[in-house]
């Protein structure tokens, strides 16, 4: 009977004239080797931070970039840049809110390809309550079995209320906030 449970759908997959197959499944996130950074300034001077928990949700075929997806949320409450005073407000409604918006997120609304590993991903990124239009340069390589998507792009903070009142002046903490971001993968299809 198992067996059925199986067909049923790969039969439907082929009557349907699916190009790929029906069990394929999301290339997986491998945590310890990727990483999601940012970079903003304050008072002229480069603070580096990271989110420590995010995933991704990557159904991709990098040979028909057209037809895939991509989906990556972010735990808000995970931002640290290393000083543990200033991670202590992070969380806090003037910047985050995390009690309110716990997840930043990122939905592909359109994926195409470059050449040379090279892809560009349209989407919507949605920070503390706020969405916006998105165009992300990714470069992917691959080795060994692990695919790593890496890139990065400006976000304008004030676009998404990060760091209101007095911390929305612009000459004590840039606006620009430049987002890098490394994701491995296992079981992304080859280039």
């Amino acid at each position: 009977m198992n067996v059925l449970r199986f067909l049923r759908p790969a039969a439907l997959g082929l009557a349907l004239g699916c190009a790929a197959p029906v069990w394929a499944e999301p290339a997986r996130l491998l945590p310890a080797q990727s990483e999601i950074a940012f970079i903003s300034k304050q008072m002229g001077v480069p603070v580096d931070g990271r989110f420590k928990k995010f995933d991704a949700v990557v159904n991709f075929d990098p040979r028909k970039p057209e037809t895939g997806s991509v989906s990556i949320t972010i735990d808000a409450g995970s931002a640290a840049i290393g000083v543990p005073e200033t991670d202590a407000e992070l969380p806090k409604p003037i910047w985050f809110n995390v009690a309110k918006f716990p997840q930043a997120s990122f939905k592909s609304t359109a994926i195409k390809g470059l050449g040379n590993g090279r892809f560009e991903v349209a989407g919507k990124i949605d920070i503390k309550g706020s969405t916006r239009d998105l165009v992300v340069p990714v470069q992917i390589t691959q080795a060994g079995g692990t695919s790593t998507a890496a890139g990065s792009f400006v976000i304008k903070r004030l676009d998404f209320k990060i760091g209101e009142a007095e911390w929305a002046d612009t000459t004590v903490v840039a606006n620009d906030v430049t987002v890098k971001f490394k994701l491995a993968l296992a079981g992304l299809g080859p280039l």
